[in-house]
């Protein structure tokens, strides 16, 4: 079986290529398959490129393979409700294990792609895809999912952004222990047991270098720790240096940011592998990319992830004869939830919100992530009632949740709303019994998707939650169809609402 190609291996053709800008899409690139080896094209390049009508554009045509985008719009004419629609575009997103020339890592079961530009698994995308899986019985794809994300992390120790090579510097917000959760519904808790050798790999991968922190050194790799010597986590990543696909959109980011942050590469790859790519919750002035300070927020929903993550490893031990580790964990769940109630509650504003931990203030920046730690059922019923407060008079849209309240231009701010939050803030206010405003939550997005569903006959990666009948936009690419999460939402809602 062929090696992928790693993007260092085209060298300087690789920033020609994207510099050059041949390509309306810099994620083209690197996704495309060279048709001979690389070695080869570099070698006809390094030949060609200073003679007379050399065209860059034409030597990637005549060299590689660009990617191809499925076809899943709906015929007009059709009567396809967003349901049926739906449960038939499972196939159309469905990959199989394949060989591949390029930067995809082959993987060895089945898997759904989010659609549009976005070609691999993605990590955090998935458990909301499988919600509607659920729906649809598609148990053998949920199962194959799983498998493909345990291999990832047997191999890497950790689950990369997607199963491309030049994701393998980062990871996503991590939702495996849901997913192992979400199997053992159906074939049982002994499948937590499975898969405890890689819940056990991925945890000790967000929490390498805890053991190295100390009050002069408060931050190795993904751990911080507080000014009282707890520790949490934050986002990061271990390159800095411009993201192959988004490569001249980084670039030009630096050159605004001047020399005010030398980590700016890093905290840009940071904000990737939070999924919210880009928000004002990340920027240092609240407005402007260039001030993205990603690794020294510790963030609330991140943490949740790891809470779960904990609790998911104490109840597999506990299905062990080894009782000492499930108690290891249940202790360092405990820690941690008293530890968010600590640092990530702000009473003055009261919400949940990230933490600045060089600063040791919160951010009070306000984004719709304050649901997690209801969803983990860690706050307690006064909290949450100040939330809904906020939720309702400052988030609710006539389409759904915005994730933040800033307009910045950015796709993870308003006026756009995403499948995964509406999920977890429906959850999360369900379980403090606030079940009238978890429906609203529910019958907006739906309504926003319908409408939507009708206008285009596609479904798309998020919907502009203020003007329902208007586009979702911003950030440095266009709307994608598809799409998988909203697929997987929208379904599991539709079971539910």
């Amino acid at each position: 079986m062929a090696e992928p190609v790693y993007i260092e291996d085209y060298e300087e053709l690789f920033v020609d290529i994207q510099s050059q800008r041949i390509l309306v899409d810099q994620k083209t690139f690197v996704d495309s398959e060279p048709k001979i080896t690389v070695k080869e094209i570099l070698d006809e390049y390094r030949r060609k490129k200073e003679t007379d009508g050399f065209s860059l554009k034409h030597f990637f045509e005549s060299h590689f393979e660009a990617p191809q985008e499925s076809r899943i719009q709906v015929e007009k004419g059709t009567d396809d409700s967003a349901e049926e629609h739906i449960h038939r575009l499972w196939d159309v997103l469905t990959r199989y294990p394949e060989e591949s020339r390029g930067t995809l890592m082959p993987l060895p079961e089945k898997f759904i792609v989010p659609g549009g530009r976005f070609r691999e698994i993605f990590y955090w995308d998935s458990y909301f895809t499988m919600l509607g899986l659920q729906v649809s019985k598609r148990w053998d794809l949920i199962g194959d999912m799983v498998k493909n994300f345990a291999c990832l992390i047997d191999r890497f120790g950790f689950i990369p952004n997607g199963n491309r090579t030049y994701f393998l510097s980062r990871s996503q917000p991590p939702f495996f222990s849901f997913m192992v959760e979400m199997l053992a519904e159906e074939k049982g808790e002994r499948v937590l047991l499975e898969y405890l050798p890689q819940l056990e790999k991925e945890y000790a991968f967000w929490m390498k270098g805890a053991d190295k922190l100390s009050p002069d050194h408060r931050a190795e790799r993904h751990v911080i720790q507080m000014r009282d010597g707890e520790i949490l986590n934050r986002y990061w990543d271990s390159s800095n240096t411009p993201r192959p696909e988004g490569y001249m959109a980084d670039l030009a980011t630096a050159e605004r940011a001047g020399n005010a942050n030398p980590e700016i590469f890093r905290d840009l790859r940071a904000g990737a592998e939070s999924g919210w790519d880009f928000s004002s919750r990340w920027f240092a002035d609240g407005v402007n990319l260039q001030s993205i300070r990603t690794t020294s927020l510790v963030p609330v929903d991140l943490n949740c992830l790891l809470l779960q993550l904990e609790r998911s490893l104490e109840k597999a031990w506990r299905l062990s004869p080894d009782h000492c580790e499930s108690q290891k964990y249940y202790q360092r769940a405990r820690h941690r939830e008293m530890t968010i109630q600590k640092y990530l509650w702000n009473e003055e504003d009261k919400q949940f919100s990230d933490f600045e931990f060089l600063s040791n203030k919160p951010t009070r920046v306000a984004t719709i992530g304050m649901v997690f730690p209801l969803v983990l059922k860690i706050a307690t019923y006064k909290q949450v009632a100040r939330m809904v407060v906020q939720l309702t008079t400052d988030f609710l849209q006539p389409g759904g949740l915005l994730s933040t309240q800033v307009n910045s231009g950015e796709q993870w701010d308003a006026p756009n709303g995403w499948a995964p939050m509406q999920w977890m803030a429906y959850i999360g206010v369900r379980n403090y019994g606030y079940d009238a405003f978890a429906e609203t939550i529910c019958r907006n997005w739906m309504e926003n998707i319908e409408l939507n569903f009708r206008l285009h006959g596609k479904l798309m990666e998020k919907y502009n939650v203020v003007d329902i009948g208007h586009s979702a936009s911003g950030g440095e690419y266009p709307n994608q169809d598809g799409f998988g999460w909203t697929n997987g939402v929208y379904l599991k809602f539709r079971s539910l609402c």
